[in-house]
């Protein structure tokens, strides 16, 4: 099969919210490649505890790269505890400029319980607006439901939780199979 016949893997869906002092980062369990669902259970949402200061991170893309990244930030909240946002900014940079790093196809969500960002390849580290973030194949669905939940009495868990089940009624590439980690007061 030549590279330009690969279908490609699709099946993320990974939204963060802040609400009430707290944040959730939920992901959902699907995996696909082309039209065939390939596991339906994967866990895409993982709590890290760098130097003592925990962090929760969710991420989009492929998996190989994703783990990379992961590992790469953990080094970075080693060198900077407690600075997410600094560590945050560190890994952009990296990725943006290291020839390696560069070819990583994945973006991550993270969250020490104050912060929420988005971190990407393209050296973007960005605190949403809204107190939502969501990234991934179904994540314009999960993000759409979220802002329209965040008004209601729903908590940060709840709403990520409706916003997560939307996008899967949605999304063919996103499941109700969710992994949810929360982190605040």
């Amino acid at each position: 099969m030549a590279d330009t016949d690969f279908p490609g893997w699709h099946g993320t869906t990974i939204i963060g919210v802040r609400k009430g002092g707290k944040v959730v980062i939920a992901g959902d369990g699907q995996v696909s490649l082309g039209q065939t669902v390939i596991k339906g259970t994967a866990r895409k949402v993982r709590k890290l505890s760098p130097g003592g200061f925990e962090v929760v991170a969710g991420f989009a893309g492929s998996t190989a790269d994703a783990f990379t990244l992961l590992e790469r930030l953990e080094k970075k909240l080693e060198a900077t505890p407690g600075q997410l946002a600094r560590a945050s900014v560190e890994l952009a940079k990296d990725w943006r400029t290291d020839k390696y790093l560069q070819k990583l196809e994945a973006m991550l969500i993270v969250t020490d319980g104050k912060e929420l960002l988005v971190i990407t390849g393209a050296g973007d580290v960005l605190e949403p607006e809204h107190d939502v973030a969501a990234i991934g194949s179904g994540g314009n669905f999960a993000l759409a439901a979220a802002r329209g939940l965040m008004e209601s009495d729903l908590d940060a868990e709840g709403v990520a939780r409706k916003a997560m089940a939307i996008a899967a009624d949605i999304c063919v590439y996103t499941n109700g199979n969710l992994t949810v980690e929360e982190i605040g007061k």
